[in-house]
């Protein structure tokens, strides 16, 4: 029996990975969703303690039962205009695969929509911009109910620098 697949096949197998439940969310006037098995929790925004010397879409930390994890905002960390914090603002506390474990890091977004279980035909690969313009963290576009949503791989949407930053901000 043959072990090599084709094209198709291949490009089908890829998609299967990325069918199940995202939350997704907006900034702006776009739509993200990120794997709900990268979500721990989802609050309010809360006072976020500034970290000096730190880039300016680091906001700062924030102190979780006892834990100190560092807030992101994700408009400024994709080049987006900085926007006022209103009452749908919210925190989501995502758990990232870092190089010496499991890291918790919070993503400030303008609100969160909605938990959507997407098939493997509802999800397509994202055009090719270039390496440069996708950073590789884009897992690939979903089509609902006539909209598209930016599906992240929000273990890459961190940069080897940002964690880095973050490592020192922690230690």
């Amino acid at each position: 029996m043959s072990m090599t697949m084709t094209v198709n096949e291949t490009a089908a197998a890829q998609a299967d990975t990325r069918a199940g439940k995202y939350l997704t969310f907006h900034l702006s006037n776009e739509e993200f969703g990120i794997r709900v098995l990268k979500v721990r929790e989802i609050m309010g925004l809360q006072e976020i303690t500034a970290v000096p010397q730190t880039p300016m879409h680091i906001k700062g930390v924030i102190n979780l039962r006892g834990k100190v994890v560092p807030v992101i905002d994700l408009r400024l960390k994709f080049g987006l205009p900085a926007a006022e914090y209103t009452q749908r603002t919210c925190i989501i506390v995502t758990q990232l695969q870092g190089e010496s474990g499991h890291v918790l890091m919070g993503i400030v977004v303008d609100g969160v929509s909605e938990v959507l279980n997407l098939s493997a035909g509802e999800i397509e690969d994202t055009p090719d911009f270039g390496e440069e313009l996708n950073g590789g963290y884009l897992l690939g576009m979903a089509k609902v109910k006539g909209k598209v949503k930016i599906l992240l791989d929000i273990d890459r949407v961190l940069s080897t620098q940002d964690l880095h930053n973050l490592n020192s901000i922690l230690q």
